[in-house]
C-alpha cells in the first residue's frame, strides 16, 4: 500500500500521515521525486484500512499495489516521471543524450570529450572517476582527482555530471562533486550501496545487472526509492547471454516492458552492450525506435590511447551522425517519424 501526497501537501501534513501509520504499528517510508511525494507502508494492510488515511489533510490517494516494487510501479504513479539532472530532463519527450569518456584520464582528455559531446547535443556529461573492473590489474580510475576534473569541466562547459560510485563509504564524497550518481552493473544488487545513494538526495542512474532479471532490476530501484529518492533513471546496458560476438546482449524489449511496469525513465547504453564503435549508432536507433528516454555513450578524443573501453568510444565523426539520429534525422536531411523516413 502507498499513500500519494497532493502537490500542495505541507511538511506537517506528511508528518501527520507518518504518525498515523506508526500509531498502528506500521512503518512509513517517505520517497520524494521531482513532482510528487509517496509514502510506502509496511505492516498490517487490513489494520491500515481502518485508519481513514485517505481523509487526512494533504493526501491525494491511497493505493493498494499488487507488485513487489510498490514505490516505482505505474500502479502508484500512472504518469511516467521526468528526472532532472541539473537543468537537463530525462523522461518522456525528446530523448536525452548523455555522453563523455568512460574513464576520466586527464583534464585535457575529459574537456575535449565533453566539448565533442556537447557539440553533438549532449546535455549531461558522463565520466568515470571510480572504475570497477573485472581485472584488478586494469585501470581503476583516478578517484577524487577524477571527480575534481569532472567538476572543473562542468564549470567550463555547463554540462551536469553523472559518475559512478562503487562503495557506500564514498557516496557522500561523490555526491559532493556529481549531479547524478551512477550504480554500475556489478553493483546492481549491492543493497547497502543502493540504500546509501537513496539517502543522499541526488538523482540516481541504475544500470541493470549483467545477469539480472527485469524484476531484480526493478526491486533494486525500489531499494533506492524506499530510502526517500524517486529520482531514478533505469539504464539497460546489455545482459550476459551465451552469445560472444558482442560484449553483451542488448535486451531491447526491456525498454517498452519496463516503461509499462514502472513510471521511471528508461535509457539505453549502446556502448557497453555492443562493445564496438560500429554498433553504437545502430543500437542507438533501435533504442530510439522502441521509445527509450535517452542513451548514454562513450566518447574519447583518441580511442587508440584510451585507458578504458577504447574500442567502443565514439570520435567526432561518429558523434555528428549520432546527434542527427537523436534529433530524428537520417543522412541527407530526412526525418524519421514513427520509424518511417519522410522528406522535411
Amino acid at each position: 500500500m502507498v499513500i500519494v501526497m497532493a502537490p500542495h501537501a505541507t511538511a506537517s501534513d506528511l508528518a501527520a500521515v507518518v504518525a498515523r501509520v506508526e500509531s498502528a504499528g506500521g512503518e512509513a517510508f517517505v520517497s520524494r521525486g521531482t513532482s510528487r511525494t509517496v509514502v510506502g507502508l509496511v505492516g498490517d494492510i487490513e489494520q491500515f484500512g481502518t485508519l481513514s488515511l485517505g481523509a487526512l489533510r494533504g493526501v491525494a490517494e491511497v493505493v493498494r499495489i499488487s507488485v513487489p516494487y510498490k514505490l516505482i510501479s505505474r500502479e502508484s504513479h500512472p504518469d511516467r516521471s521526468v528526472v532532472r539532472v541539473g537543468g537537463a530532463p530525462i523522461g518522456p519527450g525528446a530523448p536525452t543524450l548523455i555522453a563523455g569518456p568512460c574513464a576520466v584520464e586527464t583534464p585535457e582528455q575529459t574537456l575535449r570529450a565533453a566539448l565533442m559531446a556537447r557539440a553533438a547535443g549532449a546535455t549531461i556529461l558522463r565520466g568515470g572517476a571510480f572504475k570497477p573492473r573485472t581485472s584488478p590489474y586494469a585501470f581503476q580510475g583516478l578517484g577524487e582527482d577524477g571527480l575534481r576534473i569532472l567538476a572543473d569541466v562542468r564549470a567550463e562547459t555547463g554540462l551536469p555530471v553523472v559518475t559512478e560510485v562503487v562503495d557506500a563509504h564514498d557516496v557522500e564524497l561523490v555526491a559532493s562533486y556529481a549531479d547524478m550518481l551512477q550504480i554500475g552493473t556489478r553493483n546492481a544488487q549491492n543493497f547497502a550501496l543502493l540504500q546509501a545513494v537513496g539517502d543522499v538526495g541526488r538523482p540516481v542512474m541504475l544500470k541493470r545487472g549483467m545477469s539480472g532479471t527485469i524484476e531484480e532490476w526493478l526491486m533494486a530501484a525500489e531499494y533506492v526509492a524506499q530510502r526517500g529518492n524517486l529520482d531514478i533513471v533505469l539504464c539497460e546496458r546489455g545482459i550476459r547471454t551465451f552469445e560472444t560476438a558482442t560484449r553483451n546482449t542488448l535486451d531491447i524489449a526491456a525498454v517498452p516492458l519496463v516503461q509499462r511496469l514502472s513510471h521511471l525513465p528508461v535509457i539505453v547504453d549502446p556502448s557497453h552492450s555492443g562493445g564496438r564503435r560500429d554498433l553504437v549508432l545502430p543500437l542507438t536507433r533501435a533504442a530510439l525506435a522502441v521509445g527509450a528516454d535517452g542513451v548514454i555513450v562513450d566518447v574519447h578524443p583518441d580511442p587508440a590511447t584510451a585507458l578504458c573501453d577504447g574500442p567502443q568510444a565514439l570520435v567526432r565523426e561518429d558523434l555528428a551522425e549520432l546527434g542527427a539520429a537523436m534529433r530524428g534525422e537520417r543522412a541527407g536531411g530526412h526525418r524519421v517519424l514513427d520509424g518511417v523516413a519522410s522528406l522535411p
